[in-house]
């Protein structure tokens, strides 16, 4: 599949002009599997910008793992937690984030994603993001008495405001992100990586 706008029903023939990072950030959005962490911090080095995993960055902040935050708090004080994480994290500059699977599920965070950086949805099917997640146990939305369809569900909730929220669709296969990283403006701090 080649990069496609946000725009769901079209699909985009490879842009000859450069695509500009709004504040020179670059924010990755997708469901559990999708490479946001794996692909951002390969896209990071290519572009010379800072990484950051805003799963990550919140663990670090709350010092416990995501799943206690789930058991602790349920998923309505993790999404709050998330939420504000956020609206820190989009107000950097130079970044490369790698957001949680359900950032997209508050208008809140549509809204700062859009204002504040270039969207990409690493966009997989729900079999191969299965493959990919199945032997995870970091993912509390997934230990359920059927995972598989939990993302399948997961993946028809979603979709759509991946796609709303997204500037760019692309395939969430290394080589595929790697080439469409090609594209940015070069007045982004796009570079190959040479270390």
């Amino acid at each position: 599949m080649n990069a496609t706008t946000g725009d769901a029903s079209s699909a985009a023939l490879p842009s000859p002009a450069p695509v500009p990072l709004r504040r020179g950030n670059l924010f990755l959005v997708g469901l559990p599997g999708a490479g946001k962490s794996t692909l951002g911090r390969q896209l990071a080095r290519r572009l010379n910008k800072r990484f950051i995993d805003a799963d990550a960055e919140l663990e670090h902040r709350l010092g416990v793992s995501i799943p206690t935050i789930f058991e602790i708090e349920g998923e309505a004080g993790f999404r709050d937690r998330e939420e504000a994480t956020l609206a820190e994290l989009a107000q950097l500059t130079e970044i490369v984030l790698s957001t949680g699977g359900g950032v997209v599920l508050r208008p809140g965070n549509r809204a700062r994603l859009k204002a504040n950086g270039t969207v990409i949805y690493l966009h997989a099917d729900p079999a191969i993001l299965w493959e990919r997640v199945r032997h995870s146990r970091n993912r509390p939305l997934l230990q359920t008495t059927d995972p598989r369809n939990r993302l399948v569900t997961l993946y028809e909730e979603r979709d759509a405001l991946y796609r709303d929220v997204a500037d760019h669709v692309v395939d969430s296969d290394r080589d595929e992100v790697l080439r469409f990283a090609h594209s940015f403006a070069p007045n982004d701090g796009a570079h190959e990586d040479t270390r």
